[in-house]
């Protein structure tokens, strides 16, 4: 599955009622949790035990891959990112939902794919030791294009701003489009064009 290697696979269950306890999540985040995931199971270990051509990282030792059986579609993206706060591990999460799929992430964020068929998602483990395949699957999911010379964080730091720049642009020329007071429109258009500088 995924397009692992074979001495990767795991498939063993991970109870959600043992989650509950061991982290001790409230009754709410609990109630959600179960009203969206049918059940969590290990189904890869990635590590220099696994895949003795790939070397421990200086952060990274492993990467554990979950299957989380959804039983909808639209989840609340809430509950993956409790379940990742909750497990001090490396973890990709493979969200599935039927016949479909999507890969997710978290690193200072969530990161999701988009869904596909099951049968097309995979992981490419690129890297010569965990921490450099850790960032790579990262920057895969996240569809982030990692710039030279910047780290992942900094990098995921400059395009949450730059999400924040389309963001603050869009909403000026709506202002801009319901105005009708010229010197107002011309105000704004300066400004827009002030921050289209910054992108």
């Amino acid at each position: 599955m995924l397009g692992l290697p074979q001495s990767t696979e795991v498939k063993r269950p991970l109870p959600k009622a043992q989650l509950y306890k061991r982290f001790d999540w409230m009754p709410s985040q609990r109630d959600s949790f179960d009203g969206e995931v049918s059940r969590l199971d290990f189904i890869n270990w990635i590590a220099p035990r696994t895949l003795p051509a790939i070397a421990e990282g200086t952060e990274v030792k492993e990467i554990f891959v979950i299957e989380v059986s959804l039983k909808n579609r639209d989840f609340d993206t809430k509950n993956i990112v409790l379940l990742a706060k909750s497990i001090p591990q490396r973890v990709i999460y493979l969200l599935r939902f039927e016949d479909e799929a999507m890969l997710a992430v978290y690193y200072t964020k969530l990161f999701t794919s988009s869904w596909q068929p099951l049968d097309n998602v995979s992981v490419r483990l690129d890297g010569l030791n965990l921490d450099a395949v850790w960032q790579s699957i990262v920057a895969f999911v996240g569809d982030l294009e990692v710039a030279d010379g910047n780290s992942l964080t900094e990098q995921i730091r400059l395009d949450d701003e730059r999400t924040k720049l389309v963001h603050q642009i869009e909403s000026l020329e709506c202002q801009m489009r319901s105005t009708s007071q010229h010197r107002r429109q011309r105000e704004l258009y300066s400004e827009i064009k002030k921050l289209k500088s910054f992108l």
